[in-house]
C-alpha cells in the first residue's frame, strides 16, 4: 500500500536542504547543481540562496520526488534531514505494513550472531537508516555518548549486553514508519550486509515465520553479485479487516436481522441446526480446525474431543448439496488428507455466506449482488481469504444444462472480480474434475500442497492422503 504523498511537506524539506547547500557552491556552480538535482535552471542575479529557492518554486509538484531522490543520493545530509526526506518519500510509495507486535516478536527470536560476523557492514546499515550520532543542531540528544557508541560497546564488542529487542527499541524500530522498517528488513537480508548465502537464508526463514501471519514475506526476486536478493512483499492479497461473523453450513437462506444497526450487530433468527454462526475473534493464525472445534465444543457443551470432531464434521457435511458429489469429494479429501494434523490446518467452511440480501435476484434487479453464497472458505494467516468453488453446469447453462448461457457465466465472473478487489482469492474447479473420488484425490492433493507451501508447518507431501 501507499499513502498520498505530502507534496507540500516534501517541498519544505527540500527547501530546508537547499538552505544549507548554497554555502557549498559558488554562483557559477549553481546551474550544474540544479541540473544534477533535476531542478529548473536558476535565474541570474540575487543571492545564491534566493536563486535556489526560485528554482525550487518553479519546479512542478510531480518532479519533486525525483529531486528528493537526487538529493538523498548525491548530497551529504545530516541524519535528521535525511530521515525526514526518506520518510515522506517512502510513505508516498508502495510499501508493506508490519505491525509493531510482529516486529517485537521477530526481534525476540532474532540472534544477531551471523550479522555480527560482519560488524562494519552491520553498522553501516544502521547508520543509513537510523539516528545513531549526536546532532546538536537538531536537539536530538544531549548526552556525550552517542547511540553509535553504545551499540558498538553493548552489541558489537560485548555481544549479549543488549538483546536484539533492546537494540530495536533503542533504534526506534518498533514505532518507525512501515517503509523504514521494511527497508531495514531488506537490508538485514542483503548480501551487502550479510555476504553469506546460508546466513541470508537463515535470517529470511526466521523473519518469514513472523511476517507471514501478518500478511508479509521476504521474497527472493533475483540475484545481486551472485547472492540472492530479497524484497519485502505482501503475502497474497490479504485484507486489513478481520471477519466478525461467519455464517456457514446453512441448510437454506438464513433469516438475518440487526439487533443493533449502530454497532453492526446481527442475529440469525434460525434454529441452531439450520445455520452455524462462528462469532469468535479470528487471530493472526487465521481460523484453524482447532479454533472451530473449541467453538463447537463450547457452544454444544461437548467435552469428548472425538465425539465433537465427528459431530462437527457430520454437521458441516450435511450442508453440502446432495447432487454435488464434487463438493462432497473435496470436503472429504481435505479432511482425509490432513487427518493426522487436522488441528493445525485451516478450517474448511462449507456453504459460506459472503453477502446477504433479503430480496431475491429477481426482486432486486440489475443491482442484485452476485455469488451470495460460496462453496467453501478458508481463513489463512495474514488475513488471507481463500474461496473454493466447484462449478457445475448451472454456472454456465440454462434449461437444465441444455443451452449455454453467457449471461450466467458473465455474472459469475463479475462476482469473482468484485471478491478479488475486496481481498479474496477465488479458485474454481470444474465439477467433472472432482466427480470421481479416485480421480479427484491427486488433483486436490497437489492443489492443497501448493496452496499451503508458503505457510510454515503446512507443507503437505503431494503423495499424501492415499
Amino acid at each position: 500500500m501507499g499513502e498520498r504523498m505530502d507534496v507540500a511537506l516534501l517541498r519544505r524539506l527540500i527547501d530546508d536542504v537547499l538552505a544549507t547547500l548554497y554555502t557549498r557552491y559558488g554562483h557559477r556552480e549553481l546551474p550544474a547543481l540544479c541540473q544534477r538535482l533535476g531542478l529548473p535552471p536558476p535565474d541570474e542575479g540575487s543571492t545564491k540562496h534566493e536563486r535556489l529557492v526560485a528554482s525550487l518554486n518553479a519546479c512542478p509538484d510531480d518532479r519533486l520526488p525525483g529531486v528528493a531522490d537526487a538529493v538523498l543520493e548525491q548530497e551529504e545530509l545530516g541524519q535528521a534531514k535525511r530521515m525526514a526526506l526518506q520518510d515522506v518519500l517512502w510513505l508516498g510509495r508502495h510499501h508493506v505494513q508490519v505491525p509493531s507486535r510482529t516486529r517485537r516478536e521477530l526481534a525476540r527470536d532474532f540472534d544477531l550472531s551471523d550479522h555480527l560476523g560482519y560488524p562494519d557492514r552491520f553498522m553501516a546499515l544502521l547508520g543509513r537508516l537510523w539516528h545513531l550520532d549526536n546532532d546538536p543542531m537538531s536537539g536530538w540528544v544531549t548526552s556525550t555518548s552517542s547511540l553509535r557508541d553504545q551499540i558498538n560497546r553493548h552489541v558489537v564488542r560485548f555481544p549479549g549486553d543488549w538483546s536484539t529487542e533492546v537494540l530495536f527499541e533503542e533504534l526506534g524500530a518498533f514505532e518507525a514508519p512501515h517503509p523504514r522498517f521494511g527497508v531495514f528488513l531488506e537490508g538485514l537480508a542483503s548480501a551487502a550486509v550479510l555476504p553469506d548465502e546460508q546466513a541470508q537464508r537463515r535470517f529470511v526463514e526466521l523473519a518469514n515465520r513472523h511476517l507471514q501471519p501478518a500478511g508479509a514475506i521476504l521474497s527472493q526476486d533475483g540475484e545481486a553479485d551472485g547472492y540472492p536478493r530479497f524484497h519485502l512483499v505482501q503475502d497474497g492479497r490479504g485484507t486489513a479487516r478481520r471477519p466478525r461473523n461467519l455464517i456457514f453450513a446453512t441448510l437454506g437462506k438464513p433469516d438475518i436481522r440487526f439487533t443493533s444497526a449502530l454497532d453492526n450487530d446481527i442475529e440469525v433468527a434460525e434454529r441452531d441446526d439450520k445455520v452455524l454462526v462462528y462469532d469468535h475473534p479470528v487471530g493472526k493464525e487465521g481460523l484453524l480446525w482447532r479454533h472451530l472445534m473449541a467453538w463447537w465444543q463450547e457452544t454444544r457443551n461437548i467435552t469428548d474431543t472425538e465425539q465433537a470432531a465427528r459431530s462437527l464434521y457430520s454437521r458441516m457435511e450435511a450442508s453440502l448439496p446432495p447432487k454435488s458429489p464434487g463438493q462432497k469429494n473435496l470436503f472429504w479429501h481435505y479432511h482425509h488428507l490432513h487427518r493426522d494434523r487436522l488441528n493445525d490446518v485451516p478450517a474448511l467452511l462449507p456453504e459460506i455466506w459472503l453477502h446477504w440480501d433479503p430480496k431475491t435476484v429477481r426482486e432486486r434487479g440489475p443491482q442484485a449482488m452476485q455469488n451470495l453464497r460460496m462453496d467453501f472458505l478458508m481463513l489463512l494467516p495474514g488475513n488471507r481469504r481463500v474461496v473454493l468453488e466447484v462449478d457445475g453446469m448451472q454456472h454456465y447453462t440454462r434449461n437444465a444444462g441444455a443451452e449455454p448461457d453467457s449471461t450466467k457465466y458473465a455474472a459469475t465472473m463479475a462476482g469473482d472480480r468484485a471478491l478479488k478487489f475486496r481481498g479474496y482469492e477465488v479458485f474454481r474447479f470444474g465439477h467433472d474434475e472432482l466427480r470421481d473420488r479416485d480421480r479427484a484425490q491427486p488433483l486436490l492433493a497437489d492443489f492443497f500442497a501448493t496452496l499451503f507451501d508458503c505457510l510454515p508447518g503446512l507443507r503437505v507431501p503431494q503423495s499424501a492422503g492415499g
